[in-house]
């Protein structure tokens, strides 16, 4: 497949050409949920002379222009940078094509050290200590985003009725939920925007944080950033503490919380009158957050044919109906998620594996334009014009036929009177003889 992969030969030609270097090996290295694409790119036995980088892999991130910017991921870049995050460092980038070829932090993901279950405490402390640096010394560069603010809120809520509810369970609304899910909604966007505003990375869960090798001590890999905004201070932190591929018992995720508040508080930052204050903003983002995420999973799918993220679909909705049940001015709704959606939930996704979806494309789909006629050639024209012609000389043959048999009949009807009439002639002309002769004797 990589041989005939343009883009990949364009990387190649980019690398080589305009930076000059010489590279060994290009291999894939992931795919998230976009249209971005990561290779990566080893040294090899290339001489080191030859390679910029004090580093014997290096990552490329293909973003097909028109369908992904690169700008937004370099600028977070830099002001995650300035903030104390490790993130992978830039070597060289290419707005126009949409490459960019960045430090290599290996592929060993949070998520699959937290599995086995060792060492969570540690990797949770250091994650949280990221975050905190992000939220208080990214404060300044958080103004350099675009708010999180009514606009995005009410956009990604709207992706759960539409994509989750109606698209993947097939449920049809009546006016009275409709009304439930407004209400309710209305409720989280005004919740989100009276916490404090802080920078938000806004997918800060176990898939992208990277442990570091060699023990790094300055924390987890930081990825996939490019979409952060200026938002509320506990959306980060329900992403790293309610995630959506793995999740822990209440107690510990509060006492998470509870000691996240206290870092904060330390550092200056803005965390509530009250740790139930604190716990509220982060409940309640968190039912936004869900609620989103479980639009997106089954677009993922039924958009992008990409089958692997219906199975995080239960935790997900079993994120949002504990939250609700926990605030008075959601239990109607969480009651209503429990006997209306929750059901369909397995048989729909049951049905999808059987029954894989359509997947439609991003972009309006352009009208077919209309197949030109096959150019005639010459010697297929000629042939059927001679062919024609001999059915017309044919047809005239057998007028020319049938005008000669008419003639003809004509002619040996007019040779037959004209010897019937001789005929009667001659008969008259002996009866006439025969009477002279008579009226002779008879004297």
């Amino acid at each position: 497949m990589l041989k005939n992969d343009a883009r990949l030969s364009l990387i190649r030609s980019w690398l080589t050409r305009d930076l000059g270097w010489r590279v060994g090996r290009i291999s894939v290295a992931s795919a998230d949920a976009s249209f971005r694409r990561y290779f990566r790119v080893s040294r090899g036995d290339v001489d080191p002379a030859a390679w910029a980088p004090r580093a014997d892999t290096l990552i490329v991130m293909d973003a097909p222009p028109g369908k992904e910017d690169v700008a937004p991921y370099l600028k977070v870049s830099s002001l995650l940078e300035q903030a104390g995050a490790h993130v992978p460092h830039v070597h060289a980038s290419d707005s126009k094509r949409g490459f960019i070829v960045m430090e290599d932090l290996g592929d060993i993901q949070y998520l699959s050290r937290l599995k086995t279950g060792r060492g969570v405490d540690k990797l949770y402390g250091e994650a949280l200590t990221t975050l905190a640096n992000i939220q208080v010394r990214g404060l300044r560069a958080a103004s350099a985003l675009p708010p999180y603010d009514r606009a995005p809120l009410e956009r990604e809520l709207n992706l759960m009725p539409e994509w989750f509810l109606r698209k993947h369970l097939g449920l049809e609304l009546s006016p009275e939920e409709r009304a439930l899910l407004t209400v309710s909604f209305e409720f989280l966007i005004n919740e989100a925007l009276l916490q404090p505003q802080v920078f938000v990375h806004r997918d800060f869960h176990s898939r992208n944080l990277m442990v570091l090798p060699n023990d790094n001590k300055g924390g987890p890999g930081v990825i996939d950033f490019q979409d952060a905004l200026c938002g509320p201070i506990g959306y980060d932190l329900v992403s790293l503490l309610k995630d959506c591929y793995i999740s822990w018992s209440r107690e510990r995720v509060e006492r998470w919380v509870r000691g996240y508040r206290r870092v904060l508080g330390n550092l200056g930052a803005n965390v509530g009158d009250s740790e139930y204050q604190f716990m509220r903003w982060f409940d309640l983002i968190g039912v936004q957050r869900h609620l989103k995420v479980l639009g997106i999973f089954a677009r993922l799918w039924h958009r992008d044919g990409k089958i692997g993220y219906l199975a995080d679909l239960p935790l997900t909705l079993q994120y949002v109906r504990d939250a609700c049940r926990r605030y008075p001015e959601l239990v109607e709704f969480e009651r209503w998620l429990a006997w209306r959606v929750e059901p369909q939930l397995a048989p729909a996704t049951a049905r999808q594996k059987v029954k894989p979806p359509r997947v439609a494309s991003r972009r309006k789909a352009k009208p077919k334009p209309k197949p030109k006629p096959k150019p005639k050639r010459k010697s297929a024209g000629i042939k059927k014009k001679a062919v024609a012609a001999k059915k017309k000389l044919k047809r005239v043959l057998r007028k020319v036929r049938a005008a000669r048999k008419t003639r003809k009949a004509k002619r040996v009807i007019k040779r037959s009177v004209k010897r019937v009439i001789k005929r009667v002639k001659r008969g008259g002309r002996k009866l006439t003889a025969r009477r002279r002769r008579t009226r002779r004797l008879h004297k």
